[in-house]
């Protein structure tokens, strides 16, 4: 088992003090990173678990915030702050911009291989990056199939894989219809699957306050999801060995 360090790092965005969670693999040379974006409920222990779970298996990855350091559990403050965020791309950058610069900073980072990985709200936001002209390697998006302002996801520079569930009212099929109509016409090497029986947010373990309506967990399909975002790093962002890393250490993902 590798050993991994965490911390909780600082950082402005948005007007707002964030706070993420940053988590180192172990070695010490430069290794890829993957920016984590979480659903509009705000960075959780699910994001920082999932953080600590890239870590482990070679990368440096930081969950970032979206509500200066709130977990927003009651659905009406989530909506009231997340539909206007959802609405403004250019704040939506400022938030992913201010945490990739964070990530960048970091010195185990490599910022020439660095993937984005956002989860519905913070899913939007790591599809504003790619529309902005980030240099990413990948992008994945659950629950977050937004579309952009006209002729702008030309600018991503990057493959794109989308997951949504078949029964989620939030993205229901027009809202598919018309992610894929802008990826495909900007010539973007898009993907997009769709998890038969699934609802909105059907990745994220059950919580312990209200959701919106359409919210449900779905654990088969969790754990797929999990293997495609495995899988899309995997192929655009393998994890390669440097000079000081104990061979006996993970050099990949492994799934």
């Amino acid at each position: 088992m590798t050993t991994i360090s965490t911390r909780t790092v600082e950082y402005p965005a948005d007007g707002l003090t964030m706070t993420g969670h940053l988590a180192l693999p172990a070695g010490a040379g430069p290794r890829p990173a993957v920016l984590i974006g979480p659903e509009g409920m705000g960075l959780g222990d699910v994001e920082r678990r999932r953080a600590d779970a890239l870590a482990e298996l070679g990368y440096v990855a930081l969950a970032f915030d979206l509500h200066g350091g709130r977990y927003l559990g009651d659905p009406g403050q989530m909506l009231a702050r997340c539909l206007p965020l959802l609405a403004d791309p250019d704040r939506m950058r400022d938030i992913g911009r201010a945490a990739l610069q964070v990530l960048h900073a970091e010195p185990r980072t490599d910022p020439e291989r660095t993937a984005a990985v956002g989860y519905g709200t913070g899913g939007a936001v790591a599809l504003e990056l790619g529309r902005d002209g980030a240099d990413l390697r990948a992008i994945a998006t659950l629950n977050a199939l937004t579309t952009g302002r006209p002729g702008e996801a030309a600018n991503i520079r990057c493959p794109v894989w989308a997951g949504v569930g078949s029964q989620d009212p939030i993205m229901a099929p027009a809202q598919r219809e018309a992610f894929t109509a802008e990826m495909q016409a900007a010539g973007v090497d898009w993907r997009l699957t769709v998890y038969g029986g699934a609802l909105h947010a059907f990745h994220h373990p059950p919580v312990d306050h209200p959701t919106v309506p359409g919210v449900g967990h779905h654990p088969r399909h969790a754990q797929r999801a999990w293997r495609d975002v495995l899988d899309l790093l995997t192929e655009c962002l393998p994890v390669t060995q440097d000079p000081a890393h104990d061979p006996g250490e993970h050099t990949g993902p492994a799934h």
